[in-house]
């Protein structure tokens, strides 16, 4: 903060501005003046003031934010010496604010916990407490909330205390968990029934669950426990009591996942849950449906907790089967959220049959699926007045077609060609309303890809009927059984005599606007299938491309066709392909112009205005149209691909500061060059050339892609590679004034990324002529820079150029420039070298998540297999530079695990032996 430490009236002033100001610029204004003011050093002593004044609680709220955020991110900015002061300091606050407001208590309670946990000097924490302040009912509330949050935090995102202070603390709370649950029994024992304490008592004691340090053996034998199922069983209790007390139950069954070892509690909890069929059966009648979920939650978590044991002994001891009456008696209630509860246990035992893969076990657990598949058909149904087309996007929706995925996972225990009959036997042989219908249809859609179409009359048949349906059925019934048409797209490849009928029943769909989407999905999927036998149907699929937006079609509807055409097409004969491409693209192409026109004309309507639907159609043309080329023959696309460039460049031109726009024209462009792969030669100068002029002026990440994908086709060619090389320069010098800038690599991930699948692919494809350039100093450069950036793609692509790089001088594929390539890695390491092994320790100890360590582990091996002698000392020195003790003075490294860490490395022998090692070694600073 400028100007030194602001007044208390100041940040009142600016608090209330933050909650008050009915002028949005001035709430604004005073979030980011009180956000610097959190960033700096005098947030300390500015909350600590806040909070004794004691004025209102908003600016007691903020204070309490505030210390809580400074412990948890900024702890090394105080001296140890002040860390008793400030642990004092917060008891003291917190027991003068317990009665201001629940928000408060909880961030100062956070901050005390966050502190314990950092502050190595604090010893037993817990005890100290409690010692405290168990004594004094009013401080109950507090002391409680304070023992609820710090086994939280103890995993916590935001502190990074370490493996080895981490396990410390595990070890301490696991040794006072037992004082703190008869701290919490004598709690409820001394206020009875009090709502309120009991609410907080379970919310802790789930905590502490949570953890994993409580004693099974103490808890199976505790009166809380009782407690807790009386609570669930009793009829009156209320809703907030009754959510406390089922987290509490799941947490407790979720900490017993290991059965084997816990087999007491695990009895206790298993007989508890068992016993609260009556209590749910009563929520059910009462239709109190906040309780029947909790019922529906706490019977999966003891259907996930016990599926082993099921599985194992189905019937016998806790592998008693009426866990599974349970879900299923979930299952029948009439809302549709509580059946879902308990899709991902259906999931894990359909997994775990399938792998077991024991006809006998398949037997047992047969009819339950069969239960479940009967009910799930039923909550598929829509609503007998509803109107139109089933909604996609809406939670029914949405949950429909997790129904859709569930049924496929588990569909092998019934049979899916007996399933599919049994339903198609429910619709021929009774009249159902039309809602049955539709659902059966629904779910028959689901499973019709796993029924195998060799000889199945079933499936035959079921085509047949459906392009009879009269168009007087209701709507969605209509939509549903095209979409049923389209998952059948096989039954119509293996029986070819349907595929005239098929596609007449199709294109009434096509012709209508709620079906025209499902239907144009439908024929796209059956040209993707029968890509044969559609290509005497070209012309008919020609005509639909001609006239698509007199079509209703969604976006996604409109290209999925003309993907289908185009696959079509790739099959015609070759001499064809040309002139039925060139039709294809001709009314993309005369859009495209009108939209020019239009632009200069200044008479846009907005949308007409937009060539990226245009854009888009004509890549998905050129993506998908790969007809097989034998060598010397010309690539029939060729012709229409140099036809499209001038209208191509014009539309870039015109639209070259619309990121946007330039995205689709690039992205149309690397599928044409794709398409016809060397046969693009001649526009590889121009294309070039316009890439370059534009990108100076507007650096589109997407024009380093594209030139990615002309080194990826012409890098191997002799005579391109100077003209690419300077490309590459060219278009680095803009990247690194970008790259450059304050937080340039974290504003920019997309040319991060971009430039290095660019500088990648030059490794790839032509490893001398990059090692040799002059620009290659600035791109490791950048790369070591880039290697701490935290986003997925733009690291992935880093760390696989780092990687790419070093192995061109260790791969000896006989090539004859290995040995040019081995000496320039070696002098690029030798420069290098040190800098990148300490730039990517640090980075993975301090700024990655753990998921890109194996990326990391595959450079460290690299460079070792280039040369392991010089790597350990790199290593060693990488090492040395690393903090071994944390801002709260706990050991975070010590000498023996730094020393285990560089042998395991150093005398790895696969890379995954780095990979283990770096994962363990990195829990040391996280």
């Amino acid at each position: 903060m400028e100007g030194g430490k602001p007044s208390l009236a100041l940040v009142y002033q600016a608090v209330q501005a933050l909650y008050h100001d009915p002028d949005p610029a001035g709430k604004e204004r005073a979030s980011l003046w009180l956000g610097e003011l959190q960033r700096s050093m005098y947030a300390w002593e500015v909350s600590d003031q806040l909070l004794q004044l004691k004025q209102d609680v908003e600016s007691c709220y903020f204070a309490a934010q505030t210390m809580k955020m400074k412990i948890q991110t900024s702890f090394y900015e105080l001296p140890p010496e002040t860390h008793n002061a400030l642990r004092d300091s917060l008891l003291t606050h917190i027991q003068n604010l317990k009665d201001l407001s629940p928000i408060i208590v909880t961030q100062l309670a956070l901050a005390i916990a966050d502190l314990a946990l950092q502050m190595a000097s604090w010893k037993g924490c817990v005890h100290t407490l409690i010692e405290k302040y168990n004594n004094d009912i009013s401080s109950m509330l507090f002391l409680i909330e304070i023992l609820t949050v710090l086994p939280e935090e103890v995993h916590s995102r935001s502190l990074r205390i370490g493996a080895n202070r981490r396990t410390e603390i595990i070890e301490d709370l696991a040794y006072y968990s037992s004082t703190v649950v008869t701290l919490l029994t004598t709690c409820v024992e001394k206020t009875g029934n009090d709502e309120k304490m009991l609410i907080k008592v379970f919310r802790c004691l789930g905590s502490w669950f949570n953890l994993g340090v409580l004693d099974s053996n103490f808890m199976a034998s505790n009166q809380l426990l009782m407690v807790l199922f009386q609570v669930l069983q009793r009829d009156e209790t209320s809703t907030n009591l009754h959510e406390a007390s089922s987290d509490c139950v799941c947490s407790a069954l979720y900490a017993i996942e290991n059965v084997e070892t816990n087999v007491a509690l695990a009895l206790q909890l298993f007989q508890g849950v068992l016993t609260l069929e009556t209590a749910y059966h009563m929520a059910v009648a009462r239709e109190d449906l906040d309780k029947v979920l909790n019922y529906c939650r706490i019977f999966t978590e003891l259907c996930e907790t016990f599926l082993e044991t099921t599985v194992r002994s189905p019937g016998q001891g806790m592998g008693d089967l009426r866990t599974l009456e349970l879900l299923l008696i979930c299952a029948g209630h009439p809302q549709y959220e509580v059946v879902e509860i308990s899709f991902n246990f259906w999931y894990r035992l359909g997994e775990h049959l399938y792998k077991i893969n024991d006809p006998t076990l398949h037997a047992i657990f047969r009819p339950y699926i069969q239960r479940l598949l009967h009910c799930l058909a039923r909550h598929c149904q829509l609503d007998p007045d509803h109107e139109g087309i089933p909604e996609d996007t809406d939670d029914f929706g949405e949950f429909r077609m997790r129904v859709s995925d569930l049924v496929k996972d588990v569909i092998f225990l019934v049979g899916s060609v007996e399933c599919f009959a049994q339903l198609y036997s429910t619709l021929k042989d009774g009249n159902p309303p039309w809602e049955v219908t539709e659902a059966v249809l629904f779910i028959m859609a689901s499973i019709a890809k796993s029924v195998d179409p060799e000889n199945n009359p079933t499936l035959t048949e079921v085509l047949q009927q459906i392009v009879l349906l009269p168009e007087s059925v209701h709507m969605a019934v209509r939509y549903t059984s095209i979409e049923l048409v389209g998952e059948m797209s096989e039954v119509v490849d293996r029986n070819p005599r349907f595929l005239d009928s098929v596609l007449n029943y199709l294109m009434k769909g096509l012709r209508e606007k709620p079906l025209a989407s499902a239907a144009a999905k439908a024929i796209h999927n059956i040209c993707s299938v029968c890509r044969d036998h559609m290509a005497q149907h070209f012309h008919g699929l020609l005509d639909i491309a001609r006239s698509l937006d007199s079509f209703a079609l969604s976006t996604e509807a409109a290209v999925g066709l003309l993907k289908g055409t185009a696959l079509v097409l790739a099959r015609l004969p070759l001499e064809k392909i040309a002139e039925c491409l060139s039709d294809l693209c001709a009314v993309q192409v005369i859009a495209l112009k009108k939209v020019r026109g239009l632009l200069t004309e200044q008479s846009t309507n907005g949308k007409s205005a937009d060539p990226t639907v245009w854009l888009d159609r004509l890549a998905v043309i050129f993506r998908h149209t790969n007809p097989i080329v034998e060598n010397g023959q010309t690539h029939p696309c060729q012709k229409v691909i140099q036809e499209i460039w001038p209208v191509l460049s014009e539309t870039l031109n015109t639209h070259q500061a619309d990121n946007r726009i330039v995205e689709r024209c690039c992205r149309c462009l690397r599928f044409a060059v794709r398409c016809v792969g060397k046969g693009s030669a001649s526009l590889l100068q121009p294309l070039v050339t316009q890439m370059v002029g534009v990108y100076q002026v507007y650096p589109h990440s997407c024009f380093l892609y594209l030139g990615s994908i002309l080194v990826d086709e012409y890098g191997m060619e002799e005579g391109c590679r100077q003209g690419l090389l300077d490309m590459l320069q060219a278009l680095c010098m803009p990247t690194f004034q970008l790259l450059e800038q304050p937080n340039g690599l974290r504003n920019h991930p997309d040319t991060v990324d971009d430039l290095f699948r660019l500088a990648t692919r030059f490794v790839q494809r032509s490893p001398v002529t990059l090692l040799s350039s002059s620009i290659i100093i600035h791109i490791i450069q950048c790369a070591i820079a880039a290697t701490s950036l935290d986003h997925r793609d733009a690291n992935c692509s880093v760390m696989k150029f780092v990687r790419d790089l070093i192995h061109t001088g260790v791969a000896n594929d006989h090539e004859e420039d290995f040995e040019v390539r081995k000496r320039l890695i070696g002098q690029a390491m030798e420069q290098h070298g040190q800098q990148l092994v300490t730039q990517l320790m640090h980075s993975c100890c301090f700024c990655l998540p753990p998921y890109t360590l194996p990326d990391v582990a595959e450079v460290l091996w690299e460079i070792m297999v280039f040369d392991r002698p010089t790597f350990c000392r790199w290593l060693e020195s990488a090492l040395k530079g690393l903090p071994k003790e944390t801002s709260g003075g706990a050991v975070t490294v010590t000498h023996k695990q730094l020393t285990d860490f560089h042998k395991q490395v150093t005398s790895a022998e696969e890379c995954k032996q780095v990979c283990w090692a770096i994962r363990e070694f990195t829990r040391l600073f996280r």
